[in-house]
């Protein structure tokens, strides 16, 4: 799922494909046809679905259809890489424990919007990232994996996020992998 560039949705695909995560990405769901995600699922051949939260009636709807695109995909874990929309209790008991978000921020200090903002004005010394379980409550989950980000005094929050995101990128596979294994989902691999 994503509402953004799509960069940490990229970095997914493409440690799948080199073998790093024993996944396939099938399916992105995205809530505006304008997001840099669109073009990136496109460029690597992935099946994009666009919900436009805008026409639909409510959170709730909009985490059914969700639930549905993925149900019909057989997906058996989701990664909220970049999706700008809190969710409900209808996604998070669908995909319970299956739910993962990136977050720009060592969590649980700047949970919600603009965190990287938030950090700056706390005037912190170390930033950073973290992959998490998402639960109702907003960036609250059992933490998965983090990465700290040093924040240097010329820092703005354009040059932090850029940081932030190459470790993001780094992180969110690997988060990808903790969940799927702490699920029983990773298959054996042969021996030899």
């Amino acid at each position: 799922m994503a509402s953004g560039e799509g960069s940490n949705f990229e970095a997914v695909v493409d440690a799948c494909r080199q073998g790093q995560l024993p996944a396939d990405v099938v399916q992105l769901v995205v809530n505006r046809a304008d997001c840099g995600a669109v073009e990136r699922a496109k460029r690597l051949g992935i099946p994009t679905v666009l919900l436009d939260h805008t026409t639909i009636p409510s959170r709730e709807d909009l985490d059914g259809r969700i639930v549905s695109c993925f149900e019909a995909s057989g997906v058996d874990l989701v990664v909220m890489a970049g999706w700008m929309r809190i969710v409900t209790q209808v996604l998070i008991d669908a995909y319970p424990q299956r739910l993962i978000n990136i977050h720009p921020s060592l969590l649980p200090s700047f949970r919600g919007a603009r965190a990287i903002e938030q950090a700056l004005r706390a005037q912190v010394r170390i930033s950073g990232c973290t992959a998490h379980l998402v639960e109702l409550e907003v960036d609250a989950g059992p933490i998965l994996v983090q990465a700290a980000v040093p924040v240097l005094g010329e820092d703005s929050a354009e040059t932090l996020a850029e940081r932030i995101h190459q470790q993001e990128h780094r992180i969110l596979p690997l988060a990808v992998l903790v969940a799927a294994e702490r699920l029983g989902l990773l298959a054996e691999q042969p021996q030899g």
